[in-house]
């Protein structure tokens, strides 16, 4: 059967992240004797006519397409992205007759809701994997399921998450936009953060690859694909059963070492793990801090505080890591005092950047929904597609902006609203220069040489 599977996603800040998803799932269908070609929508410069020719030229039998961001959960620049799908989806239906079937993270959040804004034909919920796969072989029979929602409880085991098949014609274009190549080592989420969704789409257990496939996906990313940087997209690198550390130990055993950097977590880290991550080329690190102070960050069910977080950061700066925090004002237990308190904690952070939102995103089956019925912010029967945010009551949005702008304009390295820096990055990017770019807000930070590659943008 031939299958054509489209990732949807469009959004560019801090950078652009390589479909993953699309790529693993390509390989699963490719594994039980599918033809599949991957498109993207990004790669096409968000052009519906070059998804048109995409199906022309391809004429699938069967036509997948990722979802993995509903929108881009800023409050101050809010964009929406499921007219986007539903623009593929009607593309698709005006070239060709073939089912559509959608997946992926965004779309398992909120499925009957995209399904019916969008038009497609099915969807599947959670891990696609097996599902697809299940899917396209009875499809191919002319076999199609009563439902048109699919999906199932269980989970993967670890060592049955297989490596993506990377498209080479799109990591050149992911490659041209900062050399950042994606991998995953793990999936599963232990935390209880209020307002995360991980563990509803991955499950609350830690779900580990074999660190044996996890290096010979960076190793083929690298001498094949001649990537020079590696996100690892895991919901938290460095996790408390130290999965992580067997991924390292595998690196090192091989000598690779390539700059790499991931999402942290305050806390688990000391001198000599920094050290040995950065025997492998670890470079930056980007701090799910989330709260700036000690009574937000237990609102927000974190199991740190703040000079964990402050301990943390300075152990990264130390050994020359390059370290971003994130941000997000106005959650549960947020009050004026809490609000100064956060700000005077930010800027009291040495040599790192910021990043910083206002408001945080509502997502359906979440804590926070919960939290927010509760407190009338919505009611149980809203369906949470388009964005909602939570702001903590008693607390005045535009005294919260006001404030904001006022104590981090013209700080360099505290970025508010958080996309405030976007257009600069992207133009570095496209001009050639390596990694995720928010670590020139740093002070003494330059840009390194550009190096002549193939995805390097040509100059005169």
């Amino acid at each position: 059967m031939k299958i054509l599977l489209i990732s949807a996603n469009v959004t560019l800040s801090p950078y652009p992240l390589y479909p993953l998803g699309v790529s693993i799932i390509a390989a699963a269908l490719t594994k039980a004797g599918h033809e599949v070609r991957q498109a993207d929508f990004l790669q096409q410069n968000s052009s519906l006519d070059a998804i048109g020719s995409e199906v022309q030229e391809f004429v699938p039998d069967l036509v997948g397409i990722s979802v993995r961001n509903i929108d881009n959960v800023n409050l101050l620049h809010e964009q929406y992205y499921i007219l986007n799908v539903k623009n593929i989806v009607d593309t698709v239906r005006k070239h060709s007759g073939a089912k559509v079937l959608l997946g992926g993270a965004g779309f398992s959040l909120i499925p009957q809701l995209i399904l019916e804004e969008t038009g497609a034909d099915y969807g599947i919920i959670g891990e696609g994997e097996v599902q697809a796969v299940e899917f396209a072989n009875n499809a191919a029979k002319g076999i199609y399921p009563r439902e048109r929602l699919i999906g199932t409880q269980a989970h993967l085991a670890g060592t049955q998450i297989s490596s993506a098949l990377y498209d080479e014609r799109l990591l050149e274009f992911y490659l041209h936009s900062g050399n950042i190549a994606s991998v995953q080592t793990k999936r599963g989420c232990t935390h209880s953060c209020i307002y995360c969704t991980y563990p509803l789409l991955e499950g609350a257990k830690i779900r580990r690859r074999d660190p044996r496939a996890v290096a010979d996906d960076i190793e083929t990313l690298r001498d094949r694909f001649k990537a020079k940087f590696i996100f690892f997209v895991d919901s938290v690198f460095n996790d408390d059963e130290g999965a992580y550390l067997d991924v390292l130990d595998e690196m090192v055993r091989r000598k690779i070492n390539i700059p790499w950097t991931g999402f942290f977590k305050p806390g688990g880290l000391t001198d000599e793990i920094v050290e040995r991550m950065k025997l492998t080329g670890f470079g930056a690190a980007e701090v799910g801090t989330d709260a700036a102070s000690d009574t937000t960050l237990k609102r927000m069910g974190k199991s740190f505080s703040f000079s964990d977080v402050r301990e943390s950061s300075d152990l990264f700066v130390r050994h020359g890591i390059a370290t971003s925090h994130f941000f997000m004002f106005g959650g549960p237990g947020e009050t004026e005092e809490t609000v100064r308190e956060g700000i005077e904690n930010i800027l009291s952070l040495q040599k790192c950047v910021a990043f910083i939102f206002m408001g945080i995103r509502i997502l359906p089956n979440t804590p926070l929904a919960r939290l927010a019925i509760k407190e009338n912010i919505i009611k149980a029967e809203d369906g949470l597609l388009k964005p909602v945010y939570y702001l903590a009551p008693g607390l005045d949005k535009k005294w919260l902006e006001e404030t904001l702008t006022k104590a981090f304009t013209g700080v360099r390295h505290c970025v508010f609203p958080p996309d405030a820096m976007d257009n600069n990055l992207q133009i570095l990017h496209k001009l050639g220069y390596t990694g995720p770019m928010w670590d020139l807000l740093l002070p003494g930070r330059k840009p390194k040489p550009r190096e002549r590659t193939r995805h390097a943008a040509k100059q005169p």
